[in-house]
């Protein structure tokens, strides 16, 4: 008891007057000590961010919990912590174990990452999220509200912001290397899970697997009956349960122009190709333009452009040398002065033509990167103990989820929308508005929005 309390005490009358107090988590744990962790999804991605966590050497691993517990998906994890509880049902989980709980990571399907953060937070765990935050954006709004409400360590899965690429790009605007931004095509033009159903948009009821609990998978979601379509990580290709390409790749691609460029929310959001719509599965490509307004010295009005779908191919810059391939996935940047051609995750910039960014390393305007700093799971476990603070925290990737839940509702109804960025409302579509808020909650999971 005298341990638990010392864990769990939040050391007031020491921060109270400190910068630290919005950074220090509600949890206070040793120096020496571990993190006591638990797994939320542990097949698939989410069993790849346990094993992460798990290497960092600072956490212990005092639960874990899956809906398909006893499946093939977790066999590997189990084993390997065979004396650990196991759950089905996170509910339960921390209805018998929040207590002994310092952190949790969440890496199951977008539709059920609110209920469970929600739930953590409430009860001062420090949470790690995968990418994208929530399903929609007033989820993000309340996880945003939690954040400061409980005052714990949250991160979400844009694994790169943690890399070399924020530390590049935050240099380069510092240094007024980036400046003057104009326009940014951003793309994903790799094959998804939806591009062979040409011709679905519905599926019928399948035999449900003994070993899930599609009860609790389908967590805040209307009822649907078990299908192969959804479960497991087909739910990715459905507006219901997923959030696309834009989810999937869009934190990895443009989190640093986000961030960096102060960008904030977008004014319009416009649908310029879709290509193959359809009421329920993502399209199979989708040209989706954003206008964000001027931010200040350096920071005028531009629009980034985004592109999925394998041959929807933004225009190749003629700054690029010929014979040069363009990327899958990435970005390019369009300045007054220069374009940088960007990938994703942790990948840095280049100036393209390279003559022009090997002039500014003659002319020591580029130096290499110095700066060295912990990988994103070190970075959280480090936050939950107040070492650290996160650096993809809930305030920073919160309105970045939003912009590209704006692009989903775009890509599923079509035309532009305008966003009024101070009441963050759509203006000229009152159901796109109300996709804002998406569907009421099942009957029975209200709880986790009174949070």
């Amino acid at each position: 008891m005298r341990h638990s309390i010392t864990r769990r005490s939040f050391m007031k009358s020491a921060v109270a007057a400190s910068a630290l107090y919005s950074i220090m988590p509600s949890k206070v744990i040793g120096a020496n000590e571990k993190v006591n962790i638990a797994f939320i999804g542990i097949g698939a991605q989410g069993g790849g961010i346990a094993k992460w966590h798990r290497g960092t050497g600072l956490c212990n691993v005092v639960a874990m919990c899956d809906v398909a517990m006893g499946s093939k998906q977790t066999a590997a994890l189990e084993k390997k912590f065979p004396d650990v509880p196991k759950f089905k049902d996170f509910r339960k989980m921390f209805d018998k174990m929040a207590d002994k709980i310092d952190a949790v990571t969440i890496g199951v399907p977008d539709h059920s990452h609110f209920p469970i953060a929600m739930r953590a937070m409430s009860h001062g765990i420090g949470v790690y999220v995968e990418k994208p935050l929530a399903h929609t954006f007033q989820e993000v709004e309340l996880m945003m509200a939690a954040e400061k409400k409980y005052k714990v360590a949250c991160q979400m899965g844009n694994q790169g912001h943690s890399g070399n690429n924020p530390i590049q790009f935050k240099a380069w605007v510092d240094a007024g290397i980036i400046k003057n931004v104009r326009h940014v095509d951003a793309f994903m033009n790799r094959g998804r899970r939806w591009h062979p159903w040409v011709g679905l948009d519905s599926f019928e009821s399948q035999p449900q697997p003994e070993s899930i609990d599609w009860d609790t998978w389908l967590a805040t979601a209307n009822y649907r009956p078990y299908n192969e379509k959804l479960h497991p990580g087909n739910w990715r290709s459905w507006f219901e349960f997923g959030n696309g390409a834009f989810g999937d790749w869009g934190p990895h691609t443009l989190d640093t122009i986000h961030r960096f460029l102060n960008l904030g929310m977008p004014e319009t959001i416009e649908a310029v190709k879709l290509i193959g719509p359809k009421m329920h599965i993502f399209p199979m490509g989708s040209t989706i333009k954003f206008d964000f307004p001027s931010r200040g010295k350096n920071m005028p009005a531009m629009d980034i452009t985004w592109y999925d779908g394998v041959k929807n191919l933004p225009p190749r810059p003629k700054e690029l040398a010929e014979g040069r391939k363009m990327d899958s996935c990435g970005k390019i940047i369009y300045s007054d002065d220069l374009v940088f051609k960007g990938g994703t995750h942790s990948a840095t910039l280049q100036i393209i033509p390279n003559d022009k960014m090997k002039q500014l390393q003659r002319d020591g305007k580029i130096t290499k990167l110095t700066e060295k700093h912990s990988d994103h799971a070190t970075n959280f476990l480090r936050s939950v103990k107040g070492e650290e603070k996160t650096r993809s925290s809930f305030d920073v990737s919160g309105p970045l989820t939003q912009v590209f839940l704006l692009g989903v509702i775009a890509q599923r109804l079509g035309g532009t929308l305008k966003f009024d960025r101070k009441t963050k409302q759509i203006t000229n579509n009152d159901y796109a508005n109300r996709l804002l808020v998406g569907q009421p909650p099942r009957k029975g999971w209200e709880e986790f929005y009174k949070l």
